[in-house]
């Protein structure tokens, strides 16, 4: 996945028309782009920035069908999560893990309650169930939750979920589309559409960031795929400022893995706002969150309130003891999510995840709303929805058992590298072809000079931010530890991409900008 060789791949194959431009590059971009490709379409995917900058690669790091969306009465969206986690566990193992959650009870009245609805999640996963659900007493739950709070405790509720890494899996998406004939692009600004004399779509206009170049596309189908940015490629489209997205905030703060000691999440179904609060260990640190605040106004990096920040703690007092304090947090991060518009009077968590697919009189399909878990079937939809606009024959998908670059089985979790997969061997030859070898660039976050060089050379990597906070998880499990290597790790790279110091010096003036947003 090299840039330069892509751009020159999509010169040569823009001589002629293009059957489907993708606009966006998050996990449901990549996903139709997949899906498009997979099914015999000439595709383009073009991401403004870097692939799952945005929510993306923000989420609470869970595959999952969504528990409270059953008490919500979103039935079917739970199903058809429940089946999509279950193909993804079995598509990208090296990404994912079957994981364990505990539910604290409490009450008597909350053990019966929530082992039902659990039993009840247990029947709609069917055969992608990841095991059963089940009550441990008072003992067996300090067992695995052992900084639990402990007065009235009656015990805990078992069942299981996924986990994956999402930047990792939407960059794996990217290479996946690749390997099958797309061609996909970061760092590739749309800017304009065009329309034949019907006013049908048939062109897209776009600049390459990196180089400035601009482009003229032609295309037959044109689909929108930008999450919380869809309205702006719509009046782009067609000048209109109503609604389609409700775009709602949810943070999460990175803390030590001592205020939770253990393997299994905890999943807390109680919180003041309505919503669920998770402790989920990843990377050998804990995740604390979610949140779900409206806002009105989309953004790139969204920023964390510390009215969020503190409502996630006084949560987690509830539970952990002792409980993690505001000098405890490691690092925050937020993002959007794209939820479809709400409804007057509406709350955000009150939405639907469930996606919805919308066509413009200009024939523009645009994809809003959904979850990361349901991503190949948001695809699925989307490409069927296209056809049927398009009167193109009908096809079929053939995503569902189709494995992610990456793909090996057996991965353990404990191995620093494990995210890479079966790249892995391939990243460890280079450390016997570059002069860094083995040397680390962090010991706290296991972190090899090496995978900066991987990164440039074959994953698209073209800044700081781009290694440590999508290649590397850095910037979102440590702050500080990432600021301290982004110097070396900007060194590296101009190294690899023929910079002079002038752009070190930049890159590391706008990381340390841009890190300050996660404190």
């Amino acid at each position: 996945m090299k840039r330069d060789e892509i751009i020159r791949n999509f010169e040569k194959q823009n001589e002629s028309v293009w059957d489907l431009v993708v606009i966006g590059g998050g996990a449901t971009g990549l996903g139709i782009a997949i899906d498009s490709v997979c099914r015999g379409y000439k595709t383009l995917l073009l991401e403004q920035s870097d692939f799952a900058k945005s929510t993306s690669s923000k989420s609470t790091k869970l595959v999952h069908g969504g528990v409270r969306y059953m008490a919500q009465g979103y039935i079917d969206l739970v199903k058809e999560a429940c089946k999509e986690r279950g193909l993804l566990l079995k598509n990208a193992p090296h990404l994912t893990r079957n994981l364990t959650f505990v539910i604290p009870v409490y009450s008597w009245k909350d053990r019966w309650m929530y082992t039902i609805g659990l039993k009840f999640y247990d029947f709609l996963a069917g055969k992608l169930s990841l095991g059963s659900s089940y009550f441990i007493n008072k003992n067996k739950t300090i067992q695995h939750l052992p900084t639990v709070k402990k007065e009235n405790l009656k015990g805990g509720i078992v069942y299981h979920d996924g986990q994956f890494d999402d930047a990792r899996l939407a960059l794996n998406l990217a290479q996946t589309a690749i390997e099958r004939g797309a061609v996909v692009l970061n760092y590739a600004k749309v800017t304009g559409l065009s329309k034949d004399s019907e006013g049908y779509l048939n062109g897209v206009d776009f600049r390459d960031e990196i180089s400035g170049e601009k482009y003229q596309v032609k295309t037959k189908a044109v689909v929108n795929a930008t999450g919380v940015f869809a309205d702006d490629i719509n009046k782009m489209d067609h000048g209109t400022d109503k609604k389609t997205i409700s775009p709602s905030q949810g943070i999460h703060l990175m803390i030590d893995k001592k205020f939770c000691p253990t393997d299994s999440a905890v999943m807390i179904p109680k919180t003041d706002d309505g919503r669920v609060l998770f402790a989920v260990p990843w990377h050998n640190k804990i995740i604390l969150g979610t949140t779900d605040t409206p806002v009105k106004r989309e953004s790139l990096e969204p920023i964390p309130s510390d009215k969020e920040i503190q409502f996630i703690l006084n949560t987690a007092k509830n539970y952990l003891n002792p409980a993690p304090t505001r000098a405890d947090i490691q690092s925050v991060f937020a993002g959007l999510r794209p939820l479809a518009a709400a409804e007057e009077g509406q709350k955000t968590k009150e939405v639907s995840r469930s996606h919805k697919v919308l066509v413009a009189p200009s024939r523009l399909v645009s994809i809003v709303g959904g979850k990361w878990t349901t991503y190949r079937k948001m695809a699925e939809d989307t490409m069927q929805k296209v056809e049927e606009t398009m009167q193109w024959k009908k096809t079929k998908s053939n995503t569902e058992h189709l494995k992610i670059h990456g793909y090996r089985e057996g991965t353990s979790q404990d191995n620093p590298m494990y995210f890479y997969g079966s790249d892995e061997k391939y990243v460890q030859e280079l450390t016997t072809n570059t002069p860094y070898g083995n040397e680390m660039l962090s010991e706290a976050l296991n972190i090899k000079k090496v995978q900066v060089v991987w990164a440039v050379r074959n994953e698209m990597a073209m800044n700081v931010e781009d290694v440590l906070s999508r290649r590397t998880r850095a910037l979102l499990l440590d702050r500080e530890e990432a600021l301290r290597i982004a110097p070396e790790v900007a060194e590296i790279m101009a190294v690899e991409l023929g910079k002079d110091q002038k752009w070190v010096d930049a890159q590391v003036l706008e990381f340390n900008r841009l890190a300050s947003i996660y404190q």
